[in-house]
Parts: C-alpha cells; structure tokens; sequence
C-alpha cells in the first residue's frame, strides 16, 4: 500500500513538472493570427467612404473624391466567380486604383482600354519590371516606382505611396477641370504577380484615404476584388502595425486642432478672434500683502476669560 502511496505521488509530481515544462518556450513569442474573412454572400462588404483627415496632409486637394459613387464596388463571394486566368490581369479596388500583376502593365491596350494614366510599380531591386515600365511609358501619362527589397522595407514607403496616387489623380483632374466631363487619373498598382507587395501598398494606401478602414476591411476588399492575393502573417502584422500608426498620427492631429482653437471670452478680442485672458504674474508686494494679516486691536471672548485679572496678558498694549 505504501508502495502505491509512492507511485502515485511520483506520477503526480512528472506530471505537474511535464505540464511546468511546457507552459515555457526557448522560441521568440509570435503574435496573436490575424483572420481575414473574404466577403460573401451572407456578410456585409465594408462601405467605402473617402475621409477628410488625411487628404490634406500633404497639401492635395482631393476633395472632389468624395463625390464618386463607391457603391457595389466590391464584390461578394469572389470565389464561385473566380478563374485563374483573371491572376493574369489587373482588377478595380477603386475608382480610381488598380491592382495588377507585371503582365496587366505591359498589356497596352488594356491600359487604353480602362483609362490607366499611371502604373506604379513595387519591385524588390532597381533593375527590375522594366519591361512593364518601359510599356507603360508609351500610353501612360506618368510611371513612378518604389523599391522595396524586402516587406518590411514598405513600412517608411507607404506614405510615399499614398502620395504619388494622389498628387496624379488630382493633376489630372485640375487638367480637365475647364471642360465638360472632367476626368480623373486612374493607377495601376503592380509586382511581378500582383499579389504580395503591390497588394499590401493597395491596402495601406485605402486605410489612409478612406474614413474608419483599418488593416482587416482592407484586406477584405482586396481579397474580394482579387481573390489571388497573399496576404501571409508577415504583410498582416506590418498593415495592422501601420493602421497603429495612422490612428496615433491623427489622434495627434485631432489634439493639436483642439488645442489651437481660440477660447471664447468676454474681456476682449483681438483682430476678430476672442482670446483667453492673459494670466498676471504675482509681485512681491502681491506676497506681502497676502502674508501680512491684520490682526486688529480685538480680543477673541476665550481668551479675554483666561487672562482676567493677570498683569500680563497677550495681545494687549502695555
């Protein structure tokens, strides 16, 4: 019996010390998976808004964005739809932006065909999709590139990113401006298949311009749009740590207007805006004066009773 006593509290013990083993790891923590759910037909896709905060960041005006019909712009249930020749050829993601492999940007005539003024391109070294470049040259209006050897290299170029898209489509549209049907640029984004790094500067470039988007809603529609797109745990955790950034860049910005807004006051304006009274600084005879209390010739009742009949009593000329 005591044998058995021993046997079962040596179990016990391996097997409390294999269960300490194995909440503990020699390997670096790796962060929480990021679940992208693809639209379909029983969920809602993201509305496409376009927001105000950060179009004017860079001094673009690209207001007139917002008076484009974004509706039924992403699809629902790519995947009964989905073919693997559309992998060959470049998709809408908005109005305005492509995304597309090396081969859409050599396609001439597709170019003429959608309006493409610009193609952009993310490659990993200098000397490559030049082919697609050189194509591109001849019907496009503009070709613009971002070298970026690995994912993380993107993260500083992001902005860059957004901004070139931008400072082409409102050239364009101040272009036109004098006639009719004013026109608006349209860019294809692209790698060499369309589907790693040219999709991550797509969806980083739609968290910053539409309103309330963060790295999930635009995975989603790039993935509903261009249902052959690799979005691995890598490019995942670079978006959601970017849409960090972003969300800390305006809180930033949101606090600083907050703060330059002139308070309302009564005492006075200036130049038509009302400004807060200015506080005055306290002298020294400010302190003195707060420090020296008049004490007065009167006496407090108690202590007129505890000093009658002395000879020397406080608080009294002698």
């Amino acid at each position: 019996m005591a044998a058995t006593h021993e046997d079962s509290a040596m179990s016990d013990f391996s097997y409390s010390s294999h269960r300490r083993h194995q909440e503990y790891s020699y390997r670096l923590p790796t962060p929480p998976r990021i679940v992208v759910p693809p639209p379909s037909l029983s969920t809602e896709a993201p509305e496409l808004n376009v927001g105000g905060t950060t179009l004017h960041d860079c001094g673009i005006d690209t207001s007139f964005l917002k008076e484009l019909n974004m509706e039924n712009i992403v699809q629902r249930n790519t995947l009964l739809d989905w073919s693997y020749d559309r992998r060959r050829h470049a998709q809408l993601v908005l109005p305005w932006l492509y995304l597309g492999p090396m081969t859409a940007a050599k396609d001439k005539g597709y170019l003429m065909r959608e309006g493409i003024t610009m193609i952009l391109a993310i490659r990993s070294q200098v000397n490559s999709l030049t082919g697609a470049l050189r194509a591109g040259s001849e019907v496009c209006q503009e070709v613009a590139t971002i070298e970026a050897s690995t994912y993380y290299a993107l993260i500083p170029q992001f902005p860059h990113t957004t901004k070139l898209i931008n400072q082409h489509i409102a050239k364009v549209r101040q272009e036109s401006s004098g006639s009719s049907d004013p026109q608006i640029g349209k860019v294809l984004v692209f790698c060499e298949s369309g589907n790693e790094k040219s999709a991550a500067v797509v969806a980083a470039y739609m968290m910053e311009v539409l309103d309330d988007f963060d790295h999930i809603k635009a995975m989603q529609v790039c993935q509903s749009q261009r249902f052959c797109v690799n979005f691995d745990d890598t490019i995942k955790n670079i978006l959601r740590s970017y849409w960090d950034i972003l969300k800390a860049r305006r809180h930033v910005a949101s606090s600083r207007a907050e703060f330059l807004q002139p308070t309302p006051v009564t005492n006075g304006s200036k130049d038509g805006l009302q400004i807060p009274p200015a506080k005055l600084k306290r002298t020294i005879e400010d302190t003195i004066d707060d420090e020296d209390i008049d004490m007065g010739d009167s006496v407090d009742p108690s202590d007129d009773l505890r000093f009658t009949d002395r000879a020397n009593s406080p608080f009294q000329d002698s």
